[in-house]
């Protein structure tokens, strides 16, 4: 594990990382999806202003809309990171402060870098200390001091750490005193202070520790705190009372009415008493165990009906009825073992029963006393994942009332004794956030992981104000439709399929009809599209429960492989991958801890391998399981694969035979990414991913003899994880990566890299795929939805020659009659533009000329250029002297005046010529006659003459 100070290090050289690549000004394109939205975690409004605030979102970055959500401005893409904890606005001194890295502790919660403030609204971004809190909860600003700050830091995700607790700032963050630490494994979840009193302030702790095969989401240093100097000290107020307390005390989460009287949220993670288990065994009922031991005789003789409930129960394949297992176990062709082998998770831990969940406590002393205020269970609130909410908000008009976040909202009008549920259409599940208007309560504004709602009728109806595009993408994957279309799977949304074309607008909305649909529900996860007929997709949610649709005929059939009597059950990652062959599309290749292969489109499965992986931990995740897979496009069955715990194996004969080839990298990470050349046989990429244990290093590595010797290509990267690594379909020396915070591309086989800055922020990139017939790179982003840049000026550039001024190909365009024209002289002339490309080798101003077929120079003009990739834009005009040279040239040609004033090149050849520091290169530009124009002369041709 890496210093955390280090790996933050790099973050802020991002800016001068960007400043140095010679890609940063290549432009990407946002293609959405916009409608359906990402994780929000934070809402802050502007008391005197209510549709006036900021929004937010776990790796979406920080929004401001003036408007009550109708449209939205991002204030973060300055900054080095897009992952948020909490935002805290000083609406009188106009100063944003943001801690970084999200709190819910989900396996896609990304650290953050501490606290970061902005005084010019988003301009600019100043990083103010915390850099190894990793995520932080809450931030309360002093109304009456913009200098005093008060923090609550979680800390680590992934391991022990000191940099969490409470954290006070009196010089505006300069310097930070901790002035409450509870242990290295347990931070701050929830603080707040009394509107009576700001002084008075509560801040719960929460013990809680994820690994890759397991989370403690629960421990005995979570507690409630109480300080009544306004953060500077604080004593423990849940001991000796009804509060619970010990290994099973989980998050926290705190809503104060006044200096006294204080709500608690708390998921209680103690198993509830047998006999109150929802799901309470019978007496009676077969349990696995009991079949380890069970001779044939005993098997023989078991009740019919207890072991039609057990089949059942354990959910058996339907055709292993009683009498035929009977009969199988009768003539020995299975064993009674085999009945335990069936359900039995070698991985599983062997605590049982369900939990408590949810419960709600509330103080009306300062914490002297706390009493819970309901009877009974709050069922289907939390359900199995109660970390990820434990959030509520009261009514500053009512105390007796409050909204409580889980998969629904919950809503109490009689101080928590009694819940009534809120769940309308347009309303997204998994919520985080809900903000009460203090002046007019049944105002409400809901952060979820589907984005942003509002509600002015107390939650009966709901509005969504998702117009950004802030998707949280797994993986993503294209058709060659024409124009081809996208496809990815959003984290809690399902999987989407849109047109590449697609930008941002409200004309759907007139249109009845959004472009993007939804395919898929779920967590979406990888996508695989049929190249033979791109109705036929496989798509799939979590833990390896995918399904092939026929989207032209709505048909879907279930496709995740199942184990058989006598063996154990098949481990599925979180991401199961999935890959249709490029040899035979109705072969389908799905990793579980083994490698299944379909070779009828899903429908039948054999396992091709042993277990690929270690074997697995104990734990509550399903860990021990593929990652990753590939195939050689130069032969069938010669197949790679990686997996959850640092194993990547290969086999040369579809799975006759398995070879571990990781043995000399990097050992036990997460492999992300192992990638079959499409240019060489013999060589194969893989990338490795530490983050599981706060390893923050890039690990990518080329092998050019199958994965025999390994050689690292990690070169100047940045420190951060990597998620992808693939390669450019025509030139072998090109390739592309992604981490958790940028995007890269290499000239030279990885012995260097650039930063892709474009119209990127700083988000994570989760996959990468190449539109081989568009040419155009795809970049799947968990936070800011997909982007897509061609690659015709990056296969062109030559890296051999980064001292020579290069000038790319301009493609042609055709000619329009609405250049610089307007149908509604309320409106703006239309004003067309291309980018003129090129590589400058130097920093400077460039001269460009537009020169006629004769070299007139039609137009010329100066821009300031960066060294590296640049693009001018041209709005294809020409000066009045250009005009005049073209019709000497041409006695036929007679050009007008637009509406805007200007003129505008006809059909015809040019050259545009592009001079730097005494380099001087040319190329051709050609305008064809447009559809519109053709139109236009067509309709002349043929109007009646005039009398």
């Amino acid at each position: 594990m890496r210093p955390f100070f280090l790996v933050f290090s790099f973050l802020f050289s991002l800016v001068g990382f960007a400043q140095e690549s010679i890609v940063k000004n290549i432009p990407f394109k946002n293609v959405g999806p916009t409608i359906m939205s990402g994780r929000v975690v934070d809402i802050d409004v502007n008391p005197q202003n209510s549709a006036e605030f900021y929004v937010g979102y776990a790796t979406g970055g920080v929004w401001h809309t003036v408007n009550n959500g109708i449209t939205f401005e991002s204030v973060f893409d300055a900054a080095p990171t897009q992952n948020v904890g909490d935002i805290a606005i000083n609406w009188d001194e106009n100063i944003i402060w943001v801690g970084t890295g999200e709190t819910i502790s989900s396996r896609s919660s990304y650290a953050g870098i501490g606290i970061l403030k902005s005084t010019d609204n988003g301009k600019t971004w100043e990083q103010k200390g915390l850099l190894d809190s990793h995520h932080i909860s809450d931030i309360i600003l002093d109304e009456s001091n913009p200098d005093v700050v008060v923090v609550a830091a979680l800390g680590h995700l992934y391991s022990p750490n000191d940099e969490r607790g409470v954290f006070k700032t009196t010089n505006g963050g300069d310097t930070w005193t901790k002035t409450l630490f509870v242990s290295d494994q347990a931070g701050i979840i929830s603080l707040v202070a009394a509107p009576d009193n700001s002084k008075v302030m509560y801040a719960a702790s929460w013990d809680r520790e994820r690994a890759a095969w397991n989370f403690r989401g629960a421990g005995v240093n979570s507690g409630i705190y109480k300080s009544t100097n306004a953060g500077d000290t604080w004593q423990l107020v849940t001991a000796d009372t009804a509060f619970p307390l010990g290994e099973g005390t989980g998050r926290i989460g705190l809503a104060v009415v006044d200096a006294n009287t204080v709500y608690a949220v708390h998921d209680n993670q103690n198993f509830r008493d047998a006999g109150e288990n929802k799901e309470a065994k019978k007496k009676d009922e077969l349990e696995p165990e009991q079949f380890q031991e069970m001779t044939k005789a005993e098997f023989l003789a078991l009740e019919e009906a207890k072991l039609k409930d057990y089949l059942q129960t354990k959910r058996f394949p339907r055709e292993y009825d009683v009498q035929k297992v009977k009969d199988l176990v009768k003539n020995d062709e299975l064993k009674p073992i085999d009945f335990f082998k069936y359900t039995y998770d070698r991985n599983a831990t062997e605590e049982e029963g369900e939990v408590i969940g949810a419960e709600v406590f509330k103080t009306t002393d300062g914490g002297e006393t706390w009493n819970r205020t309901h009877e009974g269970y709050i069922d289907d609130f939390f359900f199995s994942y109660g970390y990820v909410f434990a959030e509520m908000t009261v009514n500053p008009q009512n105390p007796d009332e409050f909204y409580m976040v889980g998969v629904p909202v919950v809503k109490s009008t009689d101080g928590g004794k009694t819940f009534s549920y809120i769940d309308e259409p347009n309303l997204h599940v998994d919520h985080h956030v809900v903000w009460i208007d203090p002046k007019m309560p049944n105002h409400l504004i809901n952060g979820n992981d589907g984005g942003l709602n509002m509600s002015y009728d107390g939650g009966k109806t709901w509005s969504k104000l998702n117009s950004m595009p802030l998707g949280q993408f797994y993986a993503i994957n294209v058709d060659y439709e024409k124009p081809y279309n996208v496809y990815g799977g959003l984290q809690d949304n399902g999987t989407w399929k849109g047109p590449s074309t697609y930008e941002a607008s409200k004309e759907w909305e007139a249109e009845g009809k959004y472009p993007y649909e939804r395919v898929g529900g779920g967590d979406g996860m990888q996508v695989q599209i049929d190249r033979r007929n791109s109705d036929i997709i496989y798509v799939g949610s979590q833990f390896g429960y995918y399904n092939r649709i026929n989207l032209e005929t709505g048909e879907r059939e279930f496709i995740r492989p199942s184990h058989t009597v006598g063996e154990e059950p098949y481990r599925f990652n979180w991401e199961t991958p999935i890959l249709l062959s490029s040899h035979n599309q109705g072969i389908l290749y799905l990793g579980g801890n083994k490698l299944m292969r379909s070779m009828n489109q899903g429908k039948d499965w054999t396992a091709i391998s042993p277990d690929l992986t270690t074997g697995g931990k104990k734990g509550n995740v399903p860990y021990g399981t593929l990652t990753t897979i590939s195939e050689s496009p130069f032969q069938f069955g010669l197949l790679y694969t990686g997996s959850d715990d640092g194993l990547i194996q290969a086999t040369q004969d579809a799975g006759g035979s398995w070879d571990v080839i990781s043995e000399t990298l990097p050992q036990e990470l997460w492999i992300s990414t192992v990638l079959a050349s499409k240019h060489k046989k013999s060589r194969v990429y893989a990338s490795l991913n530490g983050y599981r244990y706060d390893d923050f290093k890039p690990y990518v590595y080329v092998s050019e003899d199958f994965g025999k010797t390994w050689k690292d290509i990690s070169a100047n990267l940045p420190d951060s994880p990597v998620n992808v690594i693939i390669e450019d379909p025509v030139k072998e020396n090109i390739l592309y990566l992604g981490t958790d915070e940028a995007s890269y591309v290499s000239f030279d086989s990885g012995k260097s890299w650039a930063l892709f800055k474009g119209s990127m922020p700083a988000v994570a990139v989760h996959d990468m795929v190449v539109q081989t017939e568009a040419n155009d790179l795809v970049v799947g982003t968990h936070g800011r939805s997909i982007f897509i840049s061609s690659l015709n000026d990056i296969q062109s550039f030559d890296p051999a020659k980064t001292e020579a001024l290069q000038l790319f190909k301009i493609e042609d365009v055709d000619y329009s009659t609405n250049w610089g024209r307007s149908w509604s002289a309320w409106r703006e002339a239309y004003t067309p533009e291309i980018q003129i490309g090129f590589y400058a080798p130097v920093t400077g101003t460039a001269t460009l000329n537009i020169q006629s077929e004769a070299g007139k120079t039609l137009k010329s003009w100066e821009a300031s250029v960066d060294k590296g990739f640049n693009y001018v834009p041209y709005d294809l005009s020409i000066t009045e002297n250009g005009k005049d040279q073209l019709e000497k040239a041409n006695k036929d040609l007679k050009m007008k005046k637009a509406d805007n004033g200007l003129y505008y090149l006809p059909a015809g050849k040019y050259t545009l010529e592009v001079k730097l520091d005494g380099n001087s290169k040319t190329t051709s530009l050609e305008v064809k006659e447009g559809n519109r124009r053709r139109d236009a002369a067509q309709a002349a041709a043929n109007s009646p003459e005039e009398d």
